[in-house]
């Protein structure tokens, strides 16, 4: 029995052992070879400069990475993270450029501050002693109970000002001095809208937990802009108090988080048909949901772009409509590039069950007049990604109120000039938008941003139901209850092949399943041998 035995282990070693030669390979490569510093150039978009062999330089980048390993190998510490004031988002239509904002502490003693959620754009910057910002008293807008405010380094004993030395300073080459503080400034994709000011480093308090229970404190160490002039659109109403970047940067607040090891390298945002909406920190998804890889620009991945296959309208699917797109939660609206635009708009003119007709100051050219007598059917939009995945938009359409109620609608897509359009927040509306920057890839879920997973709740109180609806946002700029005037802003950073399926996974599953008869007559032959 014994020699049974042995003949069949040898037999499944073997077999293994040749499954395993024909699955597995490996090559060793050292951190800092040419091969990964041009990895890490194209994931970052930023080529750095690499330590001599054997200098103290060399040993303390070795010694950084290390602890990064650490720290991926450990896992993250909290599950999910959020503003400390709660994970609610809200859009307060155009008393503020129609985008989505949520309240962050900063600093110590911690400062309020109403920041715009930007994917399309890396940095935190927030007004701070101010040269040219916005009004920040709550008489001045529409929507606000308190007063915005401006913050000071001085006033914050977490402080600290970064040096043209420091490795995230992008302005170093223009500094006179490694020891000046780094300047930075940024412009959008709004015209003439930007910030500048000065690089801090501080503290950004966060929650984890759930926002109806006892919460854990975490106090993250950020760096923010200390936005000292604003220009644009940021004067005019947009982002007041700030704006928050979201994306794949060194200096943004995902960023931070992941490289802190505090939570996973992802993030979602949900957007809900009544203006309500959530924002958390390391967030992957659910594992139902549909997803789409990511794409780099010029071989780096630097912003969130992902590939468009293919525009449908109703169960029209239309020809030459692919197209690559940032999707950006700091764009109010959607802009298709110009050729895409024609057809889509063509088709769903032709599908739509109302009259075309032109409403003064609409961004919009495809507008209609309805009447309640009509039943409107609007054809849905859908867009089709790689691999059968596809987006149904939600609300594809933006309503026209009048003295009388509901007077039209416009489709809210707008032709923008080259290759690269925006999917912007109306497209996102209705669904769970997961940018899961550890795998490259975006996911979305149908989502009424009260439920977080199938057995989480995310309690929210929605806003007061006779709130006035929202006026019809225009280039040319309209008159709110407020008495200042804002249009739809447009807040990112321009940006400057997924991959087969592994044919070793298949392998893998044909060794295991070849094994499986000699598994069994192993087991077999297990009791009669002892």
């Amino acid at each position: 029995m014994a020699a049974r035995f042995l003949v069949a282990m040898s037999v499944v070693v073997l077999l293994i052992e040749s499954c395993m030669a024909a699955m597995f390979s490996a090559r060793l490569i050292h951190r800092f070879s040419d091969e990964v510093k041009a990895y890490r150039a194209a994931r970052s978009g930023v080529s750095g400069s690499w330590p001599e062999w054997r200098t103290m330089e060399y040993y303390k980048m070795l010694g950084r990475s290390d602890l990064e390993r650490q720290k991926v190998m450990l896992g993250s510490k909290y599950q999910l993270l959020f503003p400390s004031e709660g994970s609610k988002t809200m859009s307060f239509g155009n008393d503020y450029g129609w985008l989505h904002y949520t309240w962050i502490d900063i600093g110590t003693p911690n400062i309020s501050f109403l920041v715009a959620l930007d994917a399309g754009s890396d940095l935190l910057w927030i007004p701070c002693d101010c040269i040219q910002c916005a009004p920040l008293s709550a008489s001045y807008y529409g929507s606000l109970d308190r007063d915005l405010n401006q913050y000071s380094p001085s006033g914050s004993s977490t402080s600290k000002h970064l040096s043209c030395s420091h490795q995230l300073c992008e302005s170093s080459p223009n500094c006179d001095s490694p020891k000046q503080l780094c300047p930075y400034t940024i412009n959008y994709y709004s015209e003439n809208t930007s910030s500048s000011g000065l690089l801090i480093e501080d503290i950004l308090h966060l929650a984890s937990g759930s926002d109806d229970a006892s919460n854990s404190s975490v106090r993250a160490p950020v760096i923010i802009g200390c936005g000292m002039r604003q220009t644009g659109g940021y004067l005019d109403g947009v982002a007041p108090d700030g704006l928050m970047g979201l994306g794949l940067g060194e200096i943004s607040v995902p960023s931070f988080l992941a490289k802190a090891g505090l939570v996973r390298n992802s993030f979602s945002l949900c957007f809900n048909d009544d203006d309500s909406g959530r924002i958390f920190f390391g967030d992957q998804g659910l594992a139902t949901q549909q997803s789409t890889l990511f794409l780099p620009s010029d071989g780096k991945y630097e912003t969130y772009i992902v590939g468009v296959e293919a525009c449908c309208i109703g169960s029209s699917c239309i020809k030459q409509t692919s197209f690559r797109a940032l999707v950006d939660s700091g764009a109010s609206f959607t802009f298709l590039p110009d050729e895409s635009y024609r057809n889509v708009v063509d088709e769903f003119d032709k599908q739509v069950n109302a009259t075309r007709f032109s409403f003064e100051g609409s961004p919009w050219e495809y507008c209609y007049k309805f009447s309640s007598k009509e039943l409107l059917k609007n054809p849905s939009v859908i867009l089709k990604f790689a691999l059968n995945n596809s987006f149904v938009v939600h609300n594809p359409v933006f309503v026209v109120h009048g003295y009388q109620g509901v007077v039209g609608f416009c489709l809210a897509i707008q032709p923008t000039d080259g290759d690269i359009g925006i999917l912007g927040q109306n497209f996102m509306t209705g669904y769970r938008m997961v940018f899961d920057r550890e795998n490259l890839k975006l996911g979305w879920s149908r989502s009424n941003c009260q439920d977080l997973t199938d057995g989480e709740r995310m309690p929210f109180t929605p806003p007061p139901n006779d709130r006035p609806p929202n006026p019809l946002p225009a280039n040319e700029q309209q008159n709110t209850h407020s008495g200042h005037t804002i249009t739809p802003a447009v807040a990112g950073r321009a940006p400057s092949n997924p991959s087969a399926a592994s044919t070793q996974l298949i392998l893998s599953q044909f060794c295991l399943v070849k094994s499986l008869p000699l598994m069994l007559l192993l087991l077999h032959l297990l009791p009669s041998a002892f």
